[in-house]
């Protein structure tokens, strides 16, 4: 390798360890348990619950009859956690306390008494519900997740703060929240309304941890901030020394798969962070388009590794693609499964291709490998591998493992492809690239 292949790979691992320090931090600090001062400080809103499925603005008064309610019991067993971030202090949902299947609204009902004294107080909502909700106190709407009514809008639950009014210290009221589950996703067997409890907290303790709650939510989506990050500047390195690489096609197409994977990869952070997706827009972008576009894009660009592209594999991954758009569109779950089958066969395909007469072949090999794992989560999770570990407490999923050992191995056989004879024709303005005398 020349000085500038050397400053490249240089300039990657210095960014690798880099991006690593980040996310192992970020983990850290939102992992850590509630401060002790500050739960000791608060009341988890956790025990029996009045419960009713169906929807009545009603049942938000104070003077409610809700003694024939179902109770529901949201009591978290010691060290339960979501299986997703982690968030702790997660319980079933109503499918599993008797109606499995059912999606809609549900109305949760509770008396909550505020300690009496001249501090303000705050509820702390909810940070994870299927699928918004909206909370009231004494039949005064305080705010919620999303949008519900006639044309209901529902988003990533993230933690909020509602201020009660003024005169509820020392008062007793009733505390209902009203949730919604969007029909039509997959949910799971436990699935349904309101997974954790609010809390009950006094200012400033419950401001510190309404930002502990944050920083929990955004160390459970950090490493899809980050990788994608990596992705976007992998695409750039690759288009900006396509025509000095010995692969040019290669690089053009992985930049393209690059794009698209981070793509769905940062539908993540958004639709946890923001509420820039609703949640079908969120399903429909990431498993209806991304997904199968950029396991095509990753064949097209695996099939250039070879000598010599086969036509007909580029002309199945492209069927394949548009088989895996029309079934999520049109909800065929049949032709999803096709197109994805079908597209891991033709990878396959191209990897004993690979260990045939590909060049640079264990780099190629692992690196196609690493990516295979990480746009095939639900085929692996079918056949009983772990999809999800908690590291410092916090979620860190299969693919965002894969992602973090598949970025730099494409990053170095990037460098790999390029040539010597062509690098010399570069700008000298490049750090460490050879001048010419």
């Amino acid at each position: 390798m020349d000085r500038t292949q050397r400053g490249l790979l240089a300039g990657i691992i210095a960014a690798t360890l880099i991006a690593l320090a980040v996310v192992i931090v970020t983990l850290a600090v939102g992992g850590r348990a509630d401060p002790p001062r500050l739960r000791a400080a608060t009341s988890n809103l956790d025990g029996a619950w009045r419960f009713r499925i169906g929807d009545d603005l009603r049942w938000a008064n104070a003077n409610t009859d809700d003694r024939g309610w179902e109770t529901m019991d949201l009591s978290a067993p010691p060290g339960s956690h979501d299986a997703d971030v982690g968030l702790p202090g997660y319980v079933g949902g109503w499918m599993s306390h008797g109606h499995p299947g059912y999606r809609g609204y549900a109305w949760y009902r509770r008396m909550v008494t505020v300690p009496s004294g001249n501090r303000a107080w705050d509820l702390l909502g909810p940070t994870a519900v299927d699928d918004g909700y909206e909370l009231y106190w004494n039949g005064a709407r305080l705010g919620g997740s999303g949008r519900l009514g006639a044309a209901p809008r529902v988003v990533g639950t993230r933690p909020m703060l509602f201020a009660l009014p003024a005169d509820a210290p020392g008062t007793r009221g009733v505390l209902a929240i009203r949730t919604y589950m969007q029909p039509g996703n997959d949910a799971s067997a436990d699935g349904g309304g309101m997974h954790i409890a609010p809390l009950l907290a006094p200012r400033p303790e419950s401001h510190a941890l309404y930002r502990v709650q944050w920083w929990r939510t955004i160390a459970g989506y950090i490493v899809d901030l980050i990788e994608p990050i990596a992705m976007f500047a992998l695409a750039g390195l690759g288009l900006m020394f396509r025509r000095r690489s010995s692969h040019p096609g290669f690089l053009a197409l992985a930049g393209i798969a690059l794009v698209l994977s981070a793509l769905k990869r940062l539908e993540n952070p958004t639709y946890a962070w923001t509420d820039l997706l609703s949640l079908p827009a969120y399903v429909w972008w990431m498993n209806a388009l991304l997904a199968p576009l950029g396991m095509a894009a990753w064949a097209l660009a695996w099939n250039r590794w070879c000598p010599r592209a086969w036509r007909t594999i580029d002309v199945a991954a492209l069927a394949l693609a548009v088989a895996g758009v029309a079934g999520g569109a049109m909800h065929v779950t049949a032709l999803t499964h096709v197109s994805r089958l079908g597209l891991l066969a033709l990878l396959v395909l191209i990897a004993m291709r690979m260990v045939r007469d590909g060049p640079m072949r264990v780099t190629a090999l692992a690196t196609m490998a690493w990516v295979l794992i990480a746009q095939f989560p639900d085929e692996l999770s079918a056949i009983g591998i772990p999809g999800i570990w908690f590291p410092l407490g916090i979620g860190v999923s299969r693919t965002q493992y894969a992602y973090a050992v598949a970025i730099p191995l494409l990053a170095v056989l990037i460098v790999r492809t390029l040539s010597s004879n062509r690098m010399q024709r570069w700008p000298a303005a490049l750090p460490g690239a050879p001048v010419r005398r």
